[in-house]
């Protein structure tokens, strides 16, 4: 794991580079993600120095937005949907299949890494519910069976047909 002064360092060029950007921010912390795979506490003095913010403010943006992960993360993201169409087509009974199958709740890892679990409220994709979303890749109709073919390719075990 690293430390809070290493991680400091490794994003010092990205504050450099968006502290002049107007509404900087928002692009730093996605480009701190992309480079990290999540935005530490330990660099939120760093960003709210840099872009001559409060921590309260840079803090702000990070929980505001669901999309910001302070915590490693798995090396692949499911999300489930659970707007109200995913629901009435079969998505409460595909959470506890997944919960079960993954041995985790939303929002924890798998003991390999493989995998993070975490809800979405819409992805967008009524009209093929239930969907699921696995990293940018969103997947219509997904039921059991499907989910399960779905994270065995994550695996490497099948592809996806």
């Amino acid at each position: 794991m690293e430390t809070g002064a290493q991680n400091t360092a490794d994003i010092s060029h990205l504050v450099t580079q968006f502290k002049a950007v107007p509404g900087g921010l928002l692009p730093l912390l996605h480009a701190i993600q992309a480079e990290l795979g999540y935005v530490p506490d330990s660099v939120v003095p760093s960003i709210a120095t840099g872009l001559n913010l409060s921590r309260a403010e840079v803090h702000g943006v990070i929980s505001f937005y669901h999309d910001f992960k302070t915590h490693p993360v798995g090396r692949n993201t499911v999300q489930i949907c659970r707007a109200e169409a995913c629901q009435s087509m079969g998505s409460r009974s595909l959470e506890a299949h997944a919960k079960e199958t993954l041995g985790i709740d939303y929002h924890q890892t798998t003991a390999d890494g493989s995998i993070t679990l975490q809800e979405v409220f819409c992805l967008g994709n009524c009209a093929c519910s239930p969907s699921v979303r696995i990293n940018n890749d969103v997947f219509a109709r997904v039921d059991q069976d499907r989910f399960d073919e779905l994270v065995a390719n994550i695996r490497g075990e099948v592809e996806i047909k």
